[in-house]
């Protein structure tokens, strides 16, 4: 361990594993260290055995739940505003892992059904025009005051004036532009509203903003639209991947297979993994800049740290609390067509909350239970100390269910100046941080992974996706030329090093 890194890279969590595979293909040299025996950390996923230790403290679960090895419950707990659960089909956490070759680690199945809880009832969000026109989240004119909004929301290029109907969506407001059309501006940001286009009522928006843009509060009302209307067209393409009756994929044996599937990449180029390392402390110098990382006597130098915020707890601050409830059950959630695999979103309004409640099911479909098994997931951001009492209304709508676990996770973010100490730590989901924005979509998604990376984590993944870099037309010798102007510059040195992998040899 007494050797000198370029990054050494703290916690096995998803971020941490994809930063660590992306630097180990630029070839960079990695040293990836987490406290734990296993992959994953928050993000990993337990068996039966290891499940009833982490929330029962001891290892022996009844019997009638069937085989522990045939369990793989995900522990995740950002599951807030990102639908972190279920993945985009279309989100940019897919295409990273298309595009990296870390599906051939993975396999993924469709989501069966994507839901909405509505006035104390759960109603299928349509996923064909069939079902659309047989839903009963609108009236027949609503309907059709819908269709032209979806209308326009699917002809928008944010490169084609003519679609835009004369309005500028990073000024128009999503409220404005989900009730009324106008022609006419005054001043930067007032719309004279001239005629009513849309006009579409209190429940469609809210079922617009929150079932299928993925908000989890509104706030995104008094925003402008182009978000609003990236996310919708997410959505939509997104459904229409896998012509599936949800947008949402999911991979078998739970989304701890994520960080492993990374963490597996890493290794193939080169990257060092040590795990059950206890007391990782960071060390630095009388400038405060990060030197190494020290672990049972031994020190490994390094110019940068990457790390989860439990490894630098003095450099983060507590910005929320996640409340989750975990139910083993041995039938499907009710009023979902019998699906194997859903989520039901239970919009804030409908509650009297300040943000959304998800529910999640996943079962035997893709290999997370024994046959006959689901795994139900209740979580939100928690606004009181009382998980149980908070969750009781995603929890009704279980039914009845042969095991249930709460638990509570408190969500950090970066205080610290990384240009200062070169320490990036990771910022945790969940809550209302604009995760939409940043290159994940929490997807996911986890789009939305995923909440807003640092700038050097972005600048990492930006060129590695898109193939966006200023080197891509030059000659494998011009290339190399360049290549001492960017040592000192990851972004610049990511790119070039893609750009070199591109071409044919000499």
């Amino acid at each position: 361990m007494d050797e000198t890194y370029d990054v050494i890279v703290l916690g096995t969590g998803l971020k941490e594993c994809i930063l660590s595979g992306l630097l180990s293909v630029d070839g960079l040299k990695v040293l990836h260290m987490d406290r734990n025996d296993y992959y994953g950390g928050e993000s990993t996923s337990l068996n039966l055995v290891q499940l009833w230790k982490h929330f029962k403290g001891n290892d022996k679960p009844p019997e009638q739940l069937g085989t522990s090895r045939e369990y793989n419950v995900d522990m995740i707990p950002k599951a807030c505003q990102f639908n972190l659960f279920f993945m985009m089909a279309n989100g940019s956490l897919v295409r990273i892992l298309i595009h990296t070759g870390v599906t051939k680690y993975l396999n993924f199945k469709a989501v069966d059904g994507s839901y909405v809880y509505k006035k104390k009832k759960i109603y299928k969000v349509p996923a064909t025009d069939v079902e659309a026109l047989k839903s009963p989240l609108m009236g027949l004119f609503e309907k059709r005051r819908a269709r032209k909004f979806f209308i326009y929301v699917q002809d928008y290029d944010e490169n084609d004036p003519k679609s835009h109907e004369k309005l500028d969506l990073n000024k128009v407001t999503a409220k404005e532009l989900i009730s009324y059309y106008g022609s006419q501006f005054t001043g930067p940001v007032l719309l004279i509203f001239q005629c009513r286009k849309y006009g579409l009522e209190d429940d469609t928006i809210d079922f617009i903003g929150h079932a299928l843009a993925l908000h989890n509060e509104d706030s995104y009302l008094a925003q402008p639209a182009l978000n609003f209307v990236k996310r919708m067209k997410l959505y939509a393409e997104s459904l229409a991947r896998f012509q599936g009756g949800s947008p949402y994929i999911y991979p078998l044996y739970g989304l701890g297979e994520l960080p492993q599937a990374f963490a597996r990449l890493s290794a193939v180029y080169g990257g060092t993994y040590m795990l059950n390392k206890p007391e990782c402390k960071v060390e630095f110098d009388s400038d405060g800049k990060v030197i190494g990382v020290t672990s049972e006597g031994e020190t490994a130098k390094c110019n940068k740290v990457v790390c989860d915020p439990s490894y630098l707890s003095d450099k983060v601050k507590k910005v929320g609390k996640v409340a989750r409830a975990v139910c083993v059950m041995s039938h499907p959630i009710p009023d979902t067509n019998d699906s194997h695999s859903a989520q039901v979103i239970l919009p804030q309004k409908q509650l009297g909350r300040k943000s959304d409640m998800y529910v999640f099911c996943c079962s035997y479909a893709h290999n997370v239970a024994p046959k006959g098994k689901y795994i139900a997931f209740v979580s939100a951001e928690a606004e009181t100390d009382n998980p149980e009492q908070e969750l009781k209304p995603g929890v009704d709508l279980l039914g009845s269910v042969d095991e249930i676990f709460y638990d509570t996770y408190d969500r950090y973010v970066p205080t610290n100046d990384h240009q200062a100490d070169n320490c990036f730590i990771s910022a945790e989901e969940g809550g209302s941080h604009g995760g939409s924005e940043s290159l994940w979509e929490v997807d996911v998604y986890w789009d939305e992974c995923l909440e807003v990376l640092s700038w050097w984590e972005i600048g990492l993944l930006i060129p590695f996706v898109v193939g966006l870099s200023p080197y891509r037309y030059l000659s494998v010798r011009e290339l190399l030329a360049e290549s001492w102007k960017v040592l000192y510059r990851p972004v610049d040195l990511l790119g070039l090093a893609i750009a070199v992998q591109q071409r044919a040899p000499f």
